[in-house]
């Protein structure tokens, strides 16, 4: 994503940067100049015309430049907590992927909670429901994609 590359920078840095960037010193960075700034740092997914859908000018003061890098800054802590998200969710998948298959079946899930001491022959029925609640393809078992789902609606 934009600025992905830079690590968290301060004002001071980000006043350096603004002042290079700024080819013309006319105090504004114009989207030009901005996309060049991202070219530059590996972030070259942007169009001109959607720079300026997303920063609604078309050029930016330094005030304006701060708050589009932690705007930016934000987004990529979001989708770095995405994908830790998305990294213990495969790790859980594993803990109940009994045999490595990549599915989880209502066996697989009474064995781990049996493991666990969560376990009682009333589960039993529990663990099929569960199962066929989220298996969308109907295939009798989970796989990540169903078992993503069913982690993600039951923390909401």
């Amino acid at each position: 994503m934009l600025f992905a590359n830079m690590c968290l920078l301060t004002a001071t840095d980000l006043k350096r940067i603004f002042e290079k960037v700024d080819v013309n010193g006319d105090g504004l960075v114009s989207l030009e100049e901005l996309n060049r700034l991202l070219q530059m740092t590996g972030n070259s997914q942007y169009s001109i015309e959607e720079l300026e859908s997303l920063v609604e000018k078309k050029s930016l003061g330094f005030s304006d430049f701060l708050f589009f890098y932690n705007s930016i800054s934000e987004q990529n802590k979001g989708e770095s907590k995405g994908s830790e998200l998305e990294s213990d969710l495969a790790k859980t998948f594993e803990v109940f992927d009994l045999d490595g298959d990549g599915f989880i079946t209502s066996q697989d899930l009474e064995s781990v909670l049996k493991r666990l001491g969560f376990w009682d022959q009333t589960h039993a029925k529990d663990c099929r429901t569960m199962i066929r609640f989220y298996d969308t393809n109907f295939d009798g078992r989970l796989d990540f994609q169903e078992f993503k789902t069913m982690m993600l609606l039951t923390k909401a």
